[in-house]
């Protein structure tokens, strides 16, 4: 099993979901207003509880590149949100996927910090090189988010993904791990140094670029 640790921040921390979580899962995910942005259309109950079922299988996986992680408030392990983190086929690259936070939480505010907490994870224990995340375009607010985060913008790729009926322009953004690591907080380097040994279930993740084929699943945007 390749579970990942609690990952652990000021406002907010990161956690593996749990059977207990479908209620918040299914809540987000056939929610009109809650999936307004994100890089999939609305689902129904059974699609819902479907993907859901799909997430808990992650941890399963060898090599495991799917991360669908709870968001909690401090001192509650209740499920108030979630954020992914999508390991790519090729390089060291990732991408950081769909954050929504529920109506009420509250570590509303704070949803950068549940990518900061996955990116120093990311750059720690993954190995990675390069995380990247994207918004639709008419999503002007998720910017702010995103340069919290430590994300540099990058560009905008047109009619990159389609829902809703329509084709929708995202702009992405991405942070090198050396020059993230060196404006990481107390918090995140913990997570960074608590486990630099390499996982043996993504080694083959680190070979060249010119080993590796490019993957072809499109991306969701958080």
């Amino acid at each position: 099993m390749n579970q990942l640790p609690e990952l652990h921040g000021h406002r907010l921390w990161l956690r593996e979901l749990r059977p207990t979580d479908l209620a918040p899962f299914e809540r987000i995910h056939t929610h009109r207003v809650l999936t307004r942005y994100l890089g999939i259309d609305r689902m129904d109950a059974r699609q819902a509880q479907d993907a859901f079922v799909q997430c808990l299988t992650q941890p399963f996986a060898h090599p495991r590149r799917k991360h669908t992680m709870a968001v909690c408030a401090p001192g509650d392990d209740t499920m108030v949100g979630m954020m992914g983190l999508l390991v790519e086929e090729y390089g060291r690259n990732a991408m950081l996927t769909s954050l929504v936070l529920l109506p009420g939480a509250p570590v509303r505010g704070h949803g950068h910090e549940a990518g900061r907490l996955l990116m120093a994870h990311g750059f720690g224990r993954l190995g990675l090189h390069r995380i990247w995340a994207g918004h639709r375009a008419d999503h002007t607010r998720m910017r702010d988010i995103m340069l919290a985060a430590g994300l540099h913008p990058e560009a905008t790729l047109r009619g990159l993904f389609h829902t809703q009926g329509a084709w929708h322009d995202v702009t992405t953004y991405a942070a090198l791990a050396p020059e993230w690591i060196g404006q990481a907080t107390p918090a995140e380097r913990a997570i960074l140094a608590g486990a630099a040994a390499e996982d043996p279930s993504v080694a083959h993740l680190t070979r060249p670029r010119d080993q590796l084929v490019q993957s072809p699943a499109g991306p969701a945007t958080p």
